[in-house]
């Protein structure tokens, strides 16, 4: 490993948020991520599923398009092309594949991941497919139908100099990102049961927006760590190689951590989408997209409604 100067060092933070919205990459071939400039519609030529659209309310039908809605900052599973436009990952696919499933056109909407939830309750929005995960929270006022299965991490500065570890968080400022799992029941979960039930100082969570600003913080050393999704740390490290260091194992929060397809609870369109998503995880396109951005390992076989 080369030693990088410490000019190198200051803009670590400015490489790794360009990085991760597809502007630069690795300088090392072998740990290079997907093609982030491939904006192929991975859905072109796939056929509605009958079943699926037998359940399609007669509205929706009417309409013909269906409207999703997506933060997209989230690379690999929901994030923007080179070209600053097209919405790719395995998000962007499962919502096209499930258009296509329904026979209906696609509509984006980029939103804050915390403005999701009320925007599909007051209507504003169709469904999200943006690595949500149920809670009993967002079941009161959600359907949510599962599709991939993943897990959080902690990255930490390169060569982890804090020496910070899993069940050592205790006291260190560990950033998550607003809205998340991770800021609302893991990290306050594992900061009990590893430190205060033991006396030890809490861990001190600090709310970002997104996580390209908690990538950034973590290389200017405003915060000690960052708690989020394993598949987008492993991305990160992808485009940016030594940048900073993801620590292994994944963390034990004592919880699965499928993600789900949600819509309004109560949806006419429920049972069509659970179909249509059905039918997507049957299909060779599903695999295709998990294999296009490294996801293979969070597959899945049933499209379960929580």
């Amino acid at each position: 490993m080369k030693t990088r100067s410490k000019v190198q060092r200051a803009v670590a933070g400015l490489a790794v948020l360009l990085a991760l919205f597809g502007c630069g990459g690795g300088s090392d071939p072998a740990r290079e991520g997907p093609n982030t400039s491939n904006t192929a519609d991975i859905s072109e030529g796939v056929q509605p599923d009958d079943a699926a659209v037998k359940l399609l309310p007669q509205s929706y039908k009417d309409k013909g398009e269906l409207t999703v809605a997506m933060d997209l900052h989230y690379p690999p599973t929901t994030f923007l092309a080179d070209d600053n436009v097209t919405p790719i990952g395995l998000n962007p696919d499962m919502a096209r594949l499930i258009a296509k499933k329904l026979g209906l056109k696609l509509k984006f909407e980029n939103t804050a991941f915390d403005t999701i939830i009320p925007g599909l309750d007051g209507g504003r929005y169709d469904f999200t497919a943006t690595t949500m995960s149920p809670t009993p929270e967002r079941l009161n006022v959600l359907d949510m139908i599962d599709y991939f299965n993943g897990g959080v991490s902690v990255a930490v500065s390169e060569g982890n100099p804090l020496k910070i570890s899993n069940d050592d968080m205790c006291g260190r400022s560990i950033a998550v990102t607003k809205g998340s799992n991770a800021q609302l029941k893991h990290l306050p979960n594992v900061s009990e049961w590893t430190c205060t039930s033991k006396g030890k100082p809490a861990i001190n969570g600090v709310t970002l927006p997104n996580i390209q600003e908690a990538l950034t913080q973590l290389s200017s050393k405003r915060v000690d760590g960052v708690f989020y999704d394993t598949v987008s740390l492993v991305w990160a490290d992808q485009q940016q190689p030594s940048t900073f260091t993801i620590l292994t194992p994944q963390v034990d929060t004592r919880s699965d951590h499928v993600v789900a397809i949600a819509l309004k609870k109560g949806s006419p369109l429920t049972p069509a989408l659970q179909k249509a998503t059905q039918s997507v995880l049957d299909s060779p396109e599903y695999k295709k997209s998990l294999a296009n951005w490294g996801l293979e390992t969070g597959a899945i076989t049933e499209a379960k409604l929580n």
